[in-house]
Parts: structure tokens; sequence; C-alpha cells
């Protein structure tokens, strides 16, 4: 079967987890471009339930048998299901119907266009989000398919522009992005995560080294040259390719892509590129999302946006005046993606935001972005970590990450369906070590532990005062604690201000 030509053909596809933030995606796009898309979930409501109904994308909310269309072309699963264990797909089995996992229809789909992966450890989701909304500032023939929902994108994971380029975040975990079919890449990060599937800083390295080994003669290779696993992996690709066309980008990066002028002032980063000739023309480039990461995501979606202009028009898009003020225009419009550094409310006061950081270094990241952007706020976390593979091997950075905060609520450990814990490192040792770290500092006080989230709602009633910047941190579900409070707030006779450390 040729899986590309079948999802072209807009036939009958069926979708086992169609609620899922890519599968959802991947179903809206191939709705839009013809197939007839069913499919079924569970019943729990996601954001994406809108998005089909939107979309007049029938669904079921339980897995049965009988639901299985027998003249499905191809039934598209989640890799959180296996025939064991689902029964549609043991009846898909049976029928003899095309049976794939989302990575391999999202490689299928790829090789139907001239497409980009963008993969790293950070920074993949917001980095894909900004190279759609520059996409659609310049006009470019392109579709883009995020990790998240983009405001910019209505809300959704998708945006749809044409049908020359696909750009499209590509994961890294199980190495499922070896099946998108890339012409360029874009890598923004490297270094050691998913510790149950890749133990040592190595596997995953070399997963990223063969990803990028893909590109065909003369493909494009974007990367943050301030990442030190980037570097490495661009430099073990140019020993076996040197037919790969490099373009770093970063505050240390050589060549057009460099980040300059960096500041942060009114509540907006402030940075230009080192590419820019003349000091005529529109001024520099804006963000309202705080972070230097968050300007190196915007020069790496500036950097591909850069490689398609190029290829679509021959212009370089740093010497263009015309295009230059339609990007900065679109960068300054942007306000992130769900769950990434997202302002849930604000309510007597108080600030709240929820952002999806689950590793160190997008933790500090995140948190020093924060402090960087509203250096007059209190900064109050609660963090959630998740796997217990992960949370042991990175116990110290873990503590140390949250440092710049004022005040850290900790909880018990979000575990992976794909792990169980053996009694080893759980929630309670990441708040010890975690209490330590901030002792050590000079912070001692400042750190809290509740096993579930939404029992700390109590204490941080009376902690919470005006001014406070209140933010639920993990891939968890302890943004429910960050919704309870932001209600509880905004009635009227509701927490109280004041009190607190």
């Amino acid at each position: 079967m040729d899986l590309g030509q079948v999802l072209s053909q807009g036939g009958k596809i069926y979708f086992i987890g169609i609620k899922g933030t890519g599968m959802c995606a991947l179903a809206e796009l191939l709705c839009l471009g013809g197939a007839a898309v069913s499919g079924s979930d569970c019943a729990d409501v996601f954001y994406t339930d809108e998005i089909l109904k939107d979309l007049e994308i029938p669904y079921y909310e339980t897995f049965q048998r009988a639901h299985v269309p027998p003249d499905a072309a191809v039934v598209i699963h989640s890799a959180a299901y296996a025939p064991e264990t689902n029964p549609e797909m043991a009846e898909a089995q049976r029928l003899g119907l095309p049976l794939v996992k989302y990575a391999d229809a999202l490689g299928a789909y790829s090789a139907l266009f001239d497409s980009a992966g963008i993969a790293g450890v950070h920074g993949k989701t917001t980095t894909t989000a900004m190279a759609g909304v520059l996409f659609q500032a310049l006009a470019l023939p392109a579709q883009v398919l995020a990790g998240s929902a983009v405001e910019a994108f209505g809300g959704r994971s998708t945006l749809s522009l044409g049908d020359t380029y696909f750009a499209a975040e590509t994961c890294e975990y199980r190495r499922h992005f070896l099946a998108f079919h890339p012409q360029r890449v874009v890598l923004t990060s490297v270094e050691s995560d998913h510790q149950d599937y890749f133990p040592r800083y190595e596997d995953i390295r070399d997963a990223f080294l063969e990803y990028v080994l893909k590109l065909p003669p003369g493909g494009e290779l974007v990367y943050c040259a301030d990442d030190r696993g980037a570097g490495e992996v661009v430099e073990l690709a140019s020993r076996r390719r040197g037919d790969i066309a490099v373009i770093p980008y970063g505050f240390s990066a050589p060549g057009d892509y460099r980040v300059v002028d960096y500041e942060v002032r009114d509540e907006r980063i402030h940075f230009n590129l080192a590419g820019r000739r003349g000091a005529g023309g529109p001024g520099p480039f804006k963000l309202r999302v705080p972070g230097r990461h968050c300007a190196l995501d915007a020069a790496a979606a500036l950097a591909l946006a850069g490689v398609l202009i190029k290829k679509e028009r021959g212009v370089n898009l740093l010497d263009s005046a015309g295009l230059l003020k339609e990007a900065i225009r679109a960068l300054e419009g942007f306000t992130g993606s769900r769950r990434r550094s997202e302002i849930i409310g604000e309510a007597g006061g108080v600030l709240f935001m929820d952002d999806y950081g689950h590793h160190p270094t997008a933790i500090k990241a995140t948190l020093q972005g924060l402090r960087e952007f509203y250096p007059q706020r209190r900064l109050v976390v609660s963090f959630m970590s998740h796997t217990y593979s992960r949370t042991a091997a990175l116990l110290e950075e873990f503590a140390a990450s949250l440092l710049p905060a004022d005040v850290v609520f900790l909880h018990k450990i979000y575990a992976s369906a794909r792990e169980h814990y053996t009694g080893g490192v759980n929630g309670r040792t990441l708040y010890e070590k975690t209490a330590e770290v901030f002792a050590a500092s000079g912070s001692a006080g400042r750190v809290f532990y509740t096993e579930e989230p939404e029992d700390a709602a109590g204490e941080l009633r009376g902690l919470l005062r005006a001014g406070d910047l209140f933010i639920t941190l993990g891939a968890g579900d302890n943004w429910r604690l960050g919704k309870k409070l932001l209600k509880g707030r905004a009635l009227p006779g509701g927490i109280p201000v004041g009190g607190g450390l």
C-alpha cells in the first residue's frame, strides 16, 4: 500500500484516538483535502472536541468493534493504543484494513509536500507556531501542523494556506520523527530526555542525528548555535554529509540569523538580526511572549521563512523592507499557544498563567523569562513533575530550575502510562531536594508540598496577593489548581487579597 497515495485520494479514513492534538490536526488537514474522516476516542472533553464539531467530523466516545467502517481506506491510531487492549484496532486487523500509527501517517502526508520538520527537546511548538504566523503574513503557500492549539490559528493546531510547503512539529520520542520526509529540518535543542526510551544522552543525540541525515542532497538544516547538543548533532552530521546546507541562528550564531540588540521593556522583547543590512527600514522585531528562548524560537522561524521566501520568490527576506514590515507585524501580534506561558486570566490583581514546561531547561528558561518580563511581580509556582524516570534522572536539575521563583508548591509525580512507580524517587523526594537547594541559596521556607495539586488551594488563598504572578508548570493536571484559584478570586467575596510570606 502506498500510504501517501491513499491519504491524497480523499477516501474514507478512520481515526482511533481522534481527540489527541496531533490526531485531530491531521484529521483536519485530511478533511480539508477532501477525505471522509471519522473516528473515536474516550468521553473526556478536550479542546479538540469543539474543533471536530466545527469541522462536522463525526466521532464516537467509546471504543467498539462495530464503529470501524469496513470499507475504510486506512485506519490511523494513536500510539497510546494497541490491538491487545483496543477493540477497534483488533477489529481493523480482523477486517484486513491498513492500520497505521499517527507518526507513520504524518510521515506519509509529509511526503506529499516540500516539507520542513521542526524538532528539538524544547521550543518546537512555539517555533512551529511562529513559523505559521510568518507564513501567513508573507503569503507562503504552506500548511502548518503544531503540537498545541495556537490562538493565531483560530485556536487550532493547523493552518492551511496552500499546498506547496508543509511545516510540522515532529517528535523524537520512540524515534517517531524518523517517519517524516523532510526537505529541511529546524533543530532547536538536543539534551537528555525521555529516559525511559533514551537512557543515555548519546541515545537521544544519535536519534536526532539519524533524523538530520534523512535530509536529501542539498537539504537545509536550520539549527540553534547556542544549544550544545544541537551543535554536536550538526558537527557529526557535517562530517558525514558535506552537502547539507547549514543555517545557524542564536545569540552566538555566525551569519544573518545572529540575535543582536536584545532587550526587554514595556512587556515586550525587542531584538534584531545581524543580517538586517543598513540603518533604514522597519524597526526591530518585537514579541509579546516572555523569555530569551522565545527570541531564539522567533529567529528559527524567521530563518525557515527566509529559506522558503528565497526559494519561492528569489528574494532575501532580510533585505526586503516590505517583507520585514509584515514579519515584524506578525511576530508582535503573536500571543503564544496553548499551555506555553498561556495567560488564563487575571483577578484581584493576580495574573494567572499555565505552561507545559516539564524539563529543567524549559522550566528555568520559562521562569527566568517571566522574571525578566514582570520584574515587579512576585512569582508563585505550582510544579508537577512528569514521569518517574525523568524526575529520577534529573532530580538536582529540577530542583535548581525552580530557583527563579519566589514561592514553589510541589506535588506528586504525574505518572505516565508507559511506566510504573517502583519505590524510588517520588514527588516528596523532589520536594526535599528542592527545599535543600532553596535553603542553600538563602531562600528557606518558600517551598511547600501537597500530594494532590488542588489540596494547595487553601494555603494559596491566604498567600496570593495583588501584584503576584501565579503559574502552573508541568505536563500533569495541576493546571486545574490555577483554574480553581482564578475562579475563586474572580467571585465576589472570593480569595482575600493579602497575607502570604
